[in-house]
């Protein structure tokens, strides 16, 4: 049996395709011969953190820790967990103090594997530091979601070895059936500017409302712009069918899908969505602005789906397109279950992970004791992962600091 330790981030409430993903993979996994346990790294109630109760349900070893401010804390917290119960392969997901730790875990003989879910510069950041950076802190294995992520780095020099594995989505045995009265959109994500676009989206959706006729549209998610989506539904929607449904749980998601037509997609970039292709699975059309990466591998315009180049006339076109034009959303809904059935099943996913995780394990050197450092020497902060990485000032500014608030303090 193959152990394997993933690393992950969970808060209470959160929504999110990568983190959707990683409790549906792991049940996967110990099918094919490899045990996972999980390093949660959490902020609030564990009680409300979907994916720690997830993988706790489903019998999974993991810890939870706070997170806490300082890098250097976080990493040391991983290194004694790893150092107790060692794995044969680390997986530090989307924790970027995880990622510093794998030099060390990489270093005690135990292969480490990154996961690149999208093209935006938090990613492009951890590839130029453990990818392309120093050579004791390049991973030794980075999975890519989608093929434009993968043949942006494949020509790159570098020891790590590159794998295109996308995020596999479970495959219903029933579809959503053929609209009848009236064709219903919906959108499920963030509600969120940055990439996802959430209140151009928003008022995208009132006005095919209100143009298509027989139409409603649906806004699942919940994020920081939330109440712009409302004070937009309130703005433009008081006397047409648009409304916020609120967040769902990734359980919950399936059931929503078979109940709809279309699902919206105009973000200004993307990996390779997971929710747009649970709906595919479902046999609901995807309608996606023609963007450079992740949507192009899914969506074939006019055979899984119609591409848009913008959210004004051509959306507003191809929901027009779908609700008239006689067989169009039949095709269509039949093209975007071929195509998750053919490349993108749960199943797919699973097998293409188990068999680099065994390749990395198989041409391993011998595992041995992972070992703490004293302090912490890290290559300095990378721009684009500032927000996560929380570095402790110098120790001599820390003195000089505490001299300076005893000195304020004496009468």
């Amino acid at each position: 049996m193959i152990k394997v330790t993933f690393c992950a981030h969970d808060y209470p409430n959160f929504v999110g395709g990568p983190y959707a993903w990683l409790p549906r993979l792991l049940p996967s996994l110990r099918e094919r011969g490899i045990e996972s346990r999980v390093l949660f790294s959490i902020r609030g109630n564990e009680e409300e953190c979907q994916g720690v109760q997830r993988v706790k349900q489903e019998g999974f070893n993991h810890s939870v820790y706070q997170i806490p401010y300082h890098t250097d804390q976080h990493i040391n917290w991983i290194l004694q967990q790893l150092k107790k119960d060692p794995p044969d392969i680390f997986v530090p997901h989307l924790v970027v103090p995880a990622f510093y730790a794998s030099r060390w875990v990489k270093k005690a003989g135990i292969p480490t594997i990154g996961v690149m879910h999208s093209d935006d510069p938090f990613y492009h950041g951890l590839v130029d530091e453990f990818v392309f950076g120093q050579p004791d802190y390049q991973l030794s294995g980075l999975v890519c979601v989608s093929r434009f992520i993968e043949q942006t780095f494949l020509n790159k020099i570098t020891s790590t070895q590159i794998r295109c594995i996308p995020c596999g989505v479970p495959i219903p045995r029933t579809l959503t059936k053929k609209p009848s009265e009236k064709l219903k959109i919906l959108y499920v994500g963030r509600l969120v500017e940055e990439q996802k676009q959430i209140s151009l989206l928003t008022k995208a959706f009132c006005r095919a409302v209100k143009e298509v006729p027989n139409t409603e549209a649906i806004i699942y998610g919940s994020g920081s712009k939330q109440g712009a989506v409302e004070k937009i539904l309130a703005q433009h929607a008081q006397d047409i069918p648009v409304k916020l449904g609120g967040r769902l749980n990734s359980d919950q998601v399936q059931k929503h899908l078979l109940g709809s037509h279309v699902i919206v997609l105009l973000s200004d970039y993307e990996g390779l969505p997971i929710a747009l292709m649970e709906a595919m699975a479902c046999g609901v059309v995807p309608v996606c602005l023609r963007i450079r990466s992740g949507i192009p591998e899914l969506v074939e315009d006019s055979v899984t789906g119609l591409l848009v180049d913008d959210r004004g006339d051509s959306f507003v076109a191809a929901i027009r397109r779908l609700q008239e034009e006689t067989g169009l959303w039949e095709k269509l809904s039949q093209g975007a279950r071929a195509k998750i059935e053919a490349d993108y099943s749960d199943t797919v996913a699973a097998d293409q992970w188990a068999d680099f995780i065994r390749e990395l394990h198989q041409t391993a050197g011998r595992k041995q004791s992972i070992q703490r450092p004293l302090l912490f020497s890290l290559p300095p902060v990378h721009p684009a992962l500032a927000v996560e990485d929380k570095r402790r000032p110098p120790l001599v500014k820390r003195i000089r600091y505490k001299l300076r608030s005893l000195v304020k303090s004496k009468p």
